[in-house]
């Protein structure tokens, strides 16, 4: 079955960087678009990177994490990162990879457990 295993998160402070790793298992992983979302407490989910399939990985990024964050793919390792550097408090959040149902990425059918980020001097 579809299991997805994030990991990475951790305490950090204001402009630190992180990166995040989700593990993707029980499907072919290069042939699907990955996401990565986050929420943080009190609010909804936010939509914050997305990677397509193929050759050429299409990546597009919510506008508060352009230029700070980074979404890649590992085939080999069935991996999906999110880099995240310069963080801010309001990154602070629950943060969880999704498969996409297609190449694209979205909508996301399955989910994994989520890892806590947490920015704080």
């Amino acid at each position: 079955q579809v299991q997805l295993v994030e990991s990475g998160g951790g305490l950090v402070q204001p402009g630190g960087s992180l990166r995040l790793s989700c593990a993707a298992s029980g499907f072919t992983f290069s042939n699907y678009g990955m996401s990565w979302y986050r929420q943080a407490p009190g609010k909804e989910r936010e939509l914050v990177a997305t990677i397509t399939s193929g050759g050429y990985s299409y990546r597009n990024y919510a506008d508060s994490v352009k230029g700070r964050f980074t979404i890649s793919r590992d085939n080999a390792k069935n991996t999906v990162y999110l880099q995240m550097n310069s963080l801010k408090f309001e990154d602070t959040a629950v943060y969880c990879c999704g498969k996409g149902t297609t190449w694209r990425g979205l909508p996301v059918d399955y989910w994994g457990q989520g890892t806590q980020v947490t920015v704080s001097s």
